[in-house]
């Protein structure tokens, strides 16, 4: 599989304090940095890819081919691009998550995705033009626009293009299986210590 772990994402725990402005970047004080190794054993895949020459960018292909994605759109997150902007970037950050894999790689702009860590607190990361990330199936997690309030983005599909968003529900097959695959095996080697 292409290396994922050729990226230079930062994470950290998340600070809720200001919790009115999600577009800030909630690091405590001083910052506490989560290693990328960390969001990786999370399901996260994350890679730094050539954003300005995507179209023919050799490892983008062999990702897409290794993972199936067939399917692609571009879309642009920005007042001037999006009606009810808004309200639309309020939706995004709402905790939730899907039943297929979530693939962003990251044209223009830059954001935050929060993913719910093991003891279910928030890690945050930052995302900029070249990054594309993988979320798992299951996983709950949630995106903002960073205060420059414009992101442009590639998102991948593996079937027809569909992006819905399931509130948290612990009995959905998607959830279930995405605990067993990453949350329980964490909870095994801890015991297993």
């Amino acid at each position: 599989m292409a290396d994922c772990n050729k990226s230079s994402i930062e994470a950290w725990e998340y600070n809720p304090g200001d919790e009115e402005n999600s577009k800030l970047p909630h690091k405590f004080s001083p910052n506490r940095p989560v290693p990328l190794s960390h969001v990786h054993s999370l399901g996260v895949l994350t890679w730094k890819l050539d954003a300005d020459n995507w179209e023919s960018d050799p490892k983008l292909e062999e990702i897409k081919v290794e993972r199936g994605y067939n399917y692609w759109e571009k879309i642009t997150v920005s007042r001037e691009a999006m009606a009810d902007f808004d309200a639309r970037v309020g939706g995004f950050f709402q905790e939730h998550m899907h039943s297929q894999e979530e693939i962003r790689l990251i044209l223009d702009g830059s954001g935050y995705w929060d993913i719910r860590d093991y003891d279910d607190k928030w890690v945050r990361f930052r995302v900029q033009k070249g990054d594309l990330v993988v979320l798992p199936p299951g996983m709950y997690h949630r995106f903002t626009l960073d205060t420059g309030d414009y992101i442009e983005a590639l998102l991948l599909y593996t079937e027809v293009p569909e992006r819905t968003q399931h509130q948290r529900a612990e009995d959905s097959i998607a959830r279930k299986n995405y605990v067993k695959q990453f949350l329980d095996v964490h909870t095994l080697q801890i015991e297993a210590q």
